[in-house]
């Protein structure tokens, strides 16, 4: 599996905010903007902390594989595989909603002595935010699971994952 690089997730970012900014910008000249739901960053940041569990759980496991402990319960190939996916394809998707989050919030900087607008720039910033999270997690997911360089397991990183 190849991994993600941290390019592809902000260029992801930086055209999901252009083209965020430039539809904010665009709506509001033809009516109310949609209002930023809290929600989405309380989600995002479910999201981080699933990604994150397993992340830590996994390296545990696999740790204890590695040392031989008794009783160790190993992690199979295709688990670690299926975490990296899972990781992968939530960062891919929280860059793009952190981005669309992040223009609309930058749009509703110049509207901060509005007070709802004010709370919806606040509610944008904490989605863009919990968007960073959830990529900071899917990457350490990944970086758990990931193959070592060499065949060898030395690194203490490296699994099962293909």
């Amino acid at each position: 599996m190849k991994q993600l690089r941290l390019g592809v997730l902000a260029g992801l970012f930086a055209a999901a905010g252009v083209l965020s900014w430039g539809g904010a910008r665009l709506w509001d000249a033809f009516g109310t903007l949609p209002s930023v739901p809290l929600a989405a960053s309380i989600v995002l940041a479910v999201i981080a902390a699933i990604l994150l569990a397993t992340a830590l759980s996994t390296r545990t496991r696999l740790r204890a594989q590695r040392e031989r402990r008794p009783g160790a319960k190993g992690v199979e190939p295709l688990f670690a595989a299926r975490a990296v996916v899972f990781g992968q394809a939530s960062a891919l998707v929280a860059a793009l909603v952190a981005g669309m989050y992040g223009g609309t919030g930058v749009f509703l900087l110049s509207y901060l002595d509005i007070p709802p607008r004010r709370d919806q720039a606040i509610y944008a910033g904490a989605a863009v935010v919990a968007g960073i999270a959830v990529i900071a997690a899917a990457l350490f997911l990944e970086r758990v699971c990931r193959l070592p360089e060499n065949g060898d397991n030395h690194d203490g990183t490296g699994a099962a994952a293909a």
